[in-house]
């Protein structure tokens, strides 16, 4: 009797309440609830780095995510501070002695990647860039044996790329006025890259290769964009509406069925005693580790294992290449030293070879110093804290996920004389030879290195050496390139075309 009086005393208050709500008063309620939910729920924990006010159920969705806005927020909560992606936190570093804490001093502690669904929606965390544990570290100990398998004999690396620089020249002394470059860099760098992945090279006029080449140049322009990123705060939603990010999964799907299309020709005469690429070695280790399903040794990981070789080594390195030839248009002085070092070391009766490199100081230099005004990968990819730990004095939770904005290591005052301006000295000592600078972080730091260095620095040595032993590059007349580039994932060179004469 008791207990229904009771629930006959709630069910009264309960439809007295309701009937004082009218409608607009139910959605305030409502929405109050779900605002206090999401605050509870995303509450920082004690001693988290700083950060601008989150947006209820989006974060601070409408901050960019590029490395000029993140450099201005540095300014205001300082060198390490955070932001919220849909109910994702991340963690901002900047500063060489905050990147450098983070990448070397506590490499262990920033080691796996987190899911960024943009990414994971085309790389599902295999092959080597974007897989974690033991399947990372396996498929990472296959690329590192690959590239050093190469690295002797005949068909080394050095040679493969000399024999591109012959094309590329090629390419250039057919252009008989004012040029952009993109293209016949881009075709040049891949092929480098194709060489490694399917053992053999594209002509530039290819258009199924070059097709191929354009859908990943759009995909790293999309990835940097706003409406792109916002696929990261609710891909759920998303993933049934229109945008950018569709046009960035519709291009790698055409980009891994043309993959798979090459797999298939590779299996068909194969031939494990005689690797020819890495495609082959792939195969060779999928019959090793059949019993070793963890290992992630499949046709599919070898599809994003090839895909990860191509983001590595291809659109960086010819970014690069273009800010180097824009660098040369606007600094001539610059440019006569280094051809009269290539005369002085080289002559013009052979190719550059890369055990020239230690008797070029100023090329050296001048070549690290394209790569650290030009910036293009000026935010690291984001890694995730493996355990708790601190950072600059701010506990940082086990599972949050961490960037480091490398332009600011590379433009830091602290540690470059001249840190806006072209200056190839930042490379040379007293004595005019070349020295290394701790703060050179280009191809980022630790185990989570750019997987494709090795390849990078031999490809931006010959390529520009070889154009610079055979070319001057000049200015268009009337036309003014600007040093002001474009941020894409990358940070590139806005359009510019230049002339070449042969020397």
């Amino acid at each position: 009797m008791d207990i229904y009086i009771c629930y006959s005393s709630t069910t009264m208050i309960l439809h007295l309440i309701y009937d004082s709500f009218d409608f607009k008063s139910l959605i305030i309620f409502f929405f109050v609830f779900l605002l206090l939910v999401d605050m509870i729920k995303n509450k920082n924990p004690s001693n988290f780095p700083p950060g601008p006010w989150p947006v209820p159920f989006l974060g601070t969705v409408f901050t960019k995510m590029d490395f000029r806005t993140m450099a201005k927020l540095a300014e205001v909560y300082g060198k390490v501070f955070s932001l919220r992606v849909g109910s994702e936190k991340i963690v901002i570093i900047s500063g060489y002695k905050m990147v450098k804490e983070a990448l070397v001093t506590q490499n262990d502690s920033f080691v796996e990647r987190p899911n960024v669904p943009l990414f994971h929606k085309v790389f599902k965390a295999i092959g080597i860039s974007l897989s974690n544990g033991y399947l990372w570290r396996s498929h990472r100990k296959f690329a590192a044996f690959h590239l050093r398998m190469f690295g002797e004999g005949k068909k080394s690396l050095e040679h493969r790329i000399q024999q591109e620089c012959v094309y590329l020249c090629d390419a250039f002394k057919t252009e008989k006025g004012p040029f952009n470059p993109l293209t016949i860099l881009n075709g040049a760098v891949s092929n480098t890259v194709a060489s490694l992945i399917f053992g053999q090279r594209f002509e530039y006029h290819d258009e199924c290769y070059q097709r191929i080449l354009r859908l990943d140049t759009e995909c790293v322009q999309l990835m940097g964009s706003p409406r792109a990123q916002l696929y990261n705060v609710c891909p759920w939603l998303l993933e049934y509406l229109p945008g950018p990010h569709q046009t960035i999964f519709s291009n790698y799907k055409k980009i891994t069925n043309f993959l798979r299309g090459e797999i298939i020709k590779h299996r068909e005469d194969w031939d494990s005693s005689n690797p020819r690429d890495l495609i082959d070695n792939y195969l060779t280790e999928m019959e090793k580790k059949k019993s070793d399903p963890k290992a992630g040794f499949n046709i599919e990981g070898l599809v994003i294992t090839c895909l990860d070789v191509i983001e590595a080594g291809t659109e960086t390195t010819a970014t690069t290449l273009r800010w180097g030839l824009l660098f040369m248009i606007k600094y001539p002085e610059t440019q006569r030293k280094f051809q009269e070092e290539i005369d002085r070391v080289i002559g013009q009766s052979r190719q550059p070879c890369l055990a020239d490199r230690v008797n070029m100081p100023y090329t050296d230099a001048v070549i690290h110093e394209m790569q650290r005004l030009g910036d293009v990968v000026p935010l690291g990819f984001p890694k995730k804290a493996v355990k708790d730990t601190t950072l600059g004095g701010y506990f940082i939770p086990k599972g949050t996920a961490v960037s480091t904005i490398l332009s600011s290591v590379l433009h830091d005052p602290n540690e470059w004389e001249t840190p806006d301006t072209f200056n190839p000295g930042h490379f040379l000592n007293e004595n005019g030879q070349f020295r290394k600078r701790d703060a050179f972080l280009a191809f980022s730091a630790g185990k989570r290195a750019c997987l494709g260095e090795q390849l990078a620095r031999q490809v931006l040595f010959l390529f520009f050496t070889s154009l610079l032993q055979q070319f001057t590059i000049s200015k268009c007349p009337g036309e003014e390139p600007s040093l002001v580039g474009e941020i894409w994932f990358t940070y590139a060179p806005a359009p510019y075309r230049m002339c070449v004469s042969s020397r």
